[in-house]
C-alpha cells in the first residue's frame, strides 16, 4: 500500500438554469500532485436532470461534460489547455464560472488508494443513494 497522499478535489455540477441556481452533481475531479494524477469522472444522471429542468439542453450539457475528462487528460486534443500544467489545467476547470457545467468549491484530503477514494466521492457526492430496504 502506497503512503497518504493530499489529493484536491471538486464536484461538478449542471446547473441547467443558472437563473434559478438549482443543479445536479455530475461527476467530480480529483488532482493529486504528488502522483502526479488529474483525473475527473463523469456520472451524468439525465433522468434526474429532465426532472429538474424538463427542456434542458441534453446534447449541450453532454459535450460540455465531455471536455472535463479531455481536459485533465491534457495532450493535443485538449487543445491548448491540455498543454498547461496538470495544476493549471485544475485551476482552470475549478475557476468560478456562471454557465451550465460548474464545480463546487475545492476540498482537500488525504489518501492511500486514488482509484477508491474517487469511487467513494463518486458514491457519496454523485450517484443515487441505494433505496432502503423494507421489511428487512
Amino acid at each position: 500500500m502506497r503512503p497518504p497522499s493530499t489529493y484536491d478535489y471538486a464536484v461538478v455540477r449542471v446547473v441547467p438554469r443558472v437563473d434559478r441556481g438549482e443543479f445536479i452533481n455530475a461527476g467530480v475531479i480529483v488532482a493529486c500532485s504528488a502522483l502526479g494524477v488529474l483525473r475527473a469522472r463523469i456520472e451524468l444522471d439525465e433522468a434526474r436532470l429532465l426532472a429538474l429542468d424538463p427542456a434542458a439542453d441534453l446534447p449541450a450539457i453532454r459535450a460540455a461534460l465531455a471536455v472535463i475528462p479531455a481536459v485533465c487528460e491534457g495532450g493535443e486534443a485538449a487543445g491548448a489547455l491540455g498543454r498547461l500544467s496538470l495544476r493549471e489545467r485544475f485551476d482552470w476547470l475549478v475557476a468560478p464560472r456562471s454557465s451550465s457545467v460548474q464545480t463546487s468549491p475545492v476540498h482537500s484530503g488525504r489518501c492511500s488508494d486514488l482509484e477508491a477514494t474517487i469511487e467513494h466521492l463518486l458514491d457519496s457526492m454523485v450517484r443515487r443513494p441505494a433505496a432502503p430496504v423494507r421489511g428487512a
